[in-house]
């Protein structure tokens, strides 16, 4: 079975549903969606944990001229990722300040994706240039045509602003409040439980194994900005009176700890940037679902201030809440306290001074968690909230995601053996400053 089903299809079923009655639709976007988690699972099971490179390879030239290939597979970087991506997917129509939220949505985007493509086209065009190879996009190809210095330096600096923007991390994170705050609860979920990290699975696929040298030299510079990205989303966190923006702010520290570890430079922080990526997205679909269900019983309002005591006669949804809130601030024994403990690993030994600031982040995850989860569940219950239980339709979704919680909670293994021999290659990838100096691209060297 190709790969290619795993994009095609849900596409193929998103063409047909669209055009059949309202009350067909959704049962048929659902049966779709298991049947497409299903076959990813069965990519999954068949998934050899001691193999470093891809696996269920499809490799198609699709314009020879300009050495463009239609190239899929899976690698320890990406197969979990890819089951969580069918497990969150879902899309609705925005709602509230639209136009302005999806005019800065799109201008974000559209500057940071012309940075990357314009990355893109460079690295092709300068890796066959340099070695007088024919034109190639292909990242296997390109991973044995290194760039000179200089181009390596620019050409980062395009993929990373693209993909600061796409996180977003701070302060790339204009669109942020309006986005998140528009989008219907599904799609920001998806949004944020999935989208957001293709950047930071960017920085390991494409960044580090092409771009060694200015990896090396710039990592400071994505320390720094990943540090303070923590402090101020974990700040606005702490302030913000809306429940969703504390979801929204909390994800950007939660993405921000995982750059950090991508360019801590070391095994271990790599490692738990990846668990972190797929605990991220665990957590925060959840997270924004229970907004939903708080603001139900809160008169539509998603302020803290208009809720409380909601906990009185919704034990399962307080029960469900609690467990996402202590994954949310890397609670001892949580799958997340295993991916924030490698991520400081990591950058302890890189840069000692960094990981004990970035601790703070750590220690202000507790604090806006439980801020939630008390000002929403327990306190005085305000004028317009009415308690009440959830309904299987809700408990299904964040029951579900709950479960998978606890699983990796007590197993965060499974993760960590399918990623750990590509995430070992991939940061070994990244030569050592001394080496890279002593060995530049030359016209001899071709």
């Amino acid at each position: 079975m190709t790969l290619s089903i795993l994009i095609w299809l849900p596409l193929a079923i998103a063409v047909v549903a669209g055009q059949l009655p309202a009350r067909i639709t959704g049962r048929l976007a659902a049966a779709g969606s298991l049947v497409t988690l299903g076959i990813a699972i069965s990519f999954l099971a068949r998934f050899k944990l001691s193999h470093p490179g891809l696996q269920f390879v499809t490799d198609q030239v699709w314009i020879s001229a300009l050495g463009i290939h239609y190239k899929l597979g899976l690698d320890g970087l990406n197969v979990s990722l890819v089951v969580l991506g069918c497990l969150l997917f879902s899309a609705m129509w925005g709602t509230g300040e639209r136009v302005r939220a999806t005019t800065k949505l799109v201008v974000y985007t559209l500057v940071g994706s012309f940075f990357m493509l314009a990355g893109a086209i460079a690295t092709g065009a300068l890796a066959s240039s340099q070695h007088g190879t024919p034109l190639t996009f292909a990242l296997s190809s390109l991973q044995h045509l290194p760039l000179s210095h200089g181009s390596q330096e620019w050409i980062f600096l395009a993929f990373a602003a693209a993909f600061l923007v796409k996180m977003p991390l701070i302060p790339f994170h204009g669109w942020l409040a309006d986005g998140y705050k528009s989008m219907p609860i599904p799609a920001v979920a998806v949004f944020s439980g999935i989208l957001s990290k293709v950047a930071a699975y960017g920085f390991l696929r494409i960044v580090l194994p092409l771009f060694p040298f200015a990896t090396v030299h710039f990592q400071l510079l994505m320390l720094l900005i990943c540090l303070v990205s923590i402090l101020w989303s974990t700040s606005v966190a702490f302030t913000t009176p809306d429940a969703r923006l504390v979801v929204a702010y909390s994800s950007v520290a939660q993405l921000s700890f995982i750059t950090l570890g991508i360019f801590s430079l070391r095994s271990q922080g790599a490692q738990g940037a990846l668990l972190q990526m797929l605990n991220h997205g665990l957590v925060t679909a959840p997270l924004f679902f229970i907004v939903a269900a708080l603001a139900a019983r809160a008169g539509g309002s998603e302020k803290l201030s208009d809720m409380g005591g909601i906990a009185f006669r919704a034990p399962v949804l307080a029960s469900l809440f609690l467990i996402v809130a202590f994954a949310t601030l890397a609670m001892p024994g949580s799958s997340n306290f295993i991916g924030e403990f490698l991520i400081l690993l990591g950058v302890f030994r890189a840069k000692l001074a960094i990981s004990v600031i970035a601790f703070l982040g750590v220690v202000g995850a507790a604090f806006y968690a439980l801020r939630v989860f008390i000002g929403a569940m327990h306190n005085r219950p305000r004028p317009r909230v009415a308690s009440r239980g959830i309904g299987i339709s809700d408990f299904i979704p964040m029951g579900a995601l709950a479960l998978v919680i606890l699983v990796f909670a007590f197993y965060p293994q499974f993760g960590l053996k399918r990623s750990e021999p590509t995430v070992n290659a991939t940061v070994s990838s990244v030569v050592p400053p001394r080496a890279i100096v002593a060995s530049p691209v030359t016209p001899a060297a071709r």
